[in-house]
């Protein structure tokens, strides 16, 4: 049944893989439409620190996901799903090839592997537990949900405030732990065959190196700016999803007093390391993904469509 569902390309890869500009290049031969699977492209005025692809870039490939939301909303893997499974079989339907392209590796766990039944934020036990965090700290907070519920604990880094916080938060609401919760998902069918492609650079070094420059390049092309602006609206804070986005949060601090601009590219860095190693830890188990070494767009697109050839393509198969 699976093999009679029209294609759609999973790209793959930690932030600064080069994901974005080859997702581009693979449209364009593919005849495709790209779907962002990305938590903090979908906000408006978040484009410095999201390298966000302007209009130039996207060269008349039609975009989704982009640019749906403003910062003061929330944005769910749930709702994500459904848009996802929308933006497929329409896609589709139109005889195009859906691009599945991103970092945000809980979407494409939920894409591929179902969504478990957790309950909604609940505004009460969120802040109770952001006043503990604000008095503890979040290393604390890690090992208070190492105690309930490890299996989370080992998989959400010390650093990831915001997953500790709704790891805790389903806890505290459920009496049950994440994980238990999270076992019993089932996945519903996809509309179409996912053909998961993975690229990566060849070394952690020469990532690393990328994210470095990369972080500074955000910089000198006016993130504190855009981040600025954020910060003057006055409706926004440091615990909406928006302003949690790696680069943002740690803008946001600087903006706020609490650390000098030194240290702000220092955490900057840092941050999106860690981001990084939690996108290769989860790439790791990604079973059935044709896998690629990070180079120029171009060549690298062709040597993925050289290796595709029936098996991603073919519309009827």
């Amino acid at each position: 049944m699976n093999e009679r569902k029209p294609p759609a390309l999973l790209l793959m890869g930690p932030t600064g893989s080069g994901k974005s500009e080859l997702a581009v290049y693979l449209a364009e031969r593919l005849d495709g439409e790209i779907v962002s699977v990305d938590s903090a492209l979908v906000y408006r005025g978040l484009d410095i620190g999201t390298a966000k692809p302007d209009r130039a870039a996207r060269r008349g490939i039609a975009h989704h996901l982009i640019d749906i939301l403003d910062p003061a909303e929330s944005y769910s893997t749930g709702r994500f799903l459904d848009d996802a499974r929308r933006l497929l079989a329409d896609i589709a339907a139109r005889g195009k090839l859906p691009l599945l392209v991103g970092g945000t590796m809980l979407y494409f766990n939920a894409l591929l592997h179902g969504l478990a039944e957790l309950p909604p934020a609940d505004p009460d036990i969120r802040r109770f537990l952001e006043e503990e965090a604000a008095r503890l700290g979040w290393a604390a907070m890690h090992a208070e949900l190492a105690q309930v519920d490890p299996e989370a604990a080992r998989r959400i880094h010390p650093n990831d405030p915001q997953r500790i916080q709704r790891a805790l938060e389903v806890y505290h609401a459920t009496g049950k732990p994440l994980s238990a919760l999270c076992a019993e998902q089932t996945a519903v069918p996809l509309p179409c065959r996912p053909v998961k492609i993975v690229v990566a650079p060849a070394s952690r070094t020469e990532l690393h190196a990328r994210i470095e420059r990369r972080f500074q390049d955000m910089l000198v092309n006016g993130l504190i700016d855009e981040v600025k602006a954020l910060f003057e609206r006055g409706d926004l804070h440091s615990s909406l999803p928006a302003i949690r986005a790696v680069g943002y949060r740690q803008v946001w601090g600087y903006l706020n007093g609490e650390y000098d601009l030194a240290t702000l590219k220092e955490k900057g860095v840092a941050a999106t390391r860690q981001l990084a190693k939690r996108q290769f830890t989860w790439l790791r188990r990604e079973q059935e993904a044709r896998r690629y070494e990070s180079g120029p767009a171009a060549e690298l697109a062709e040597r993925i469509l050289a290796g595709l050839g029936e098996d991603g393509t073919n519309r009827s198969g």
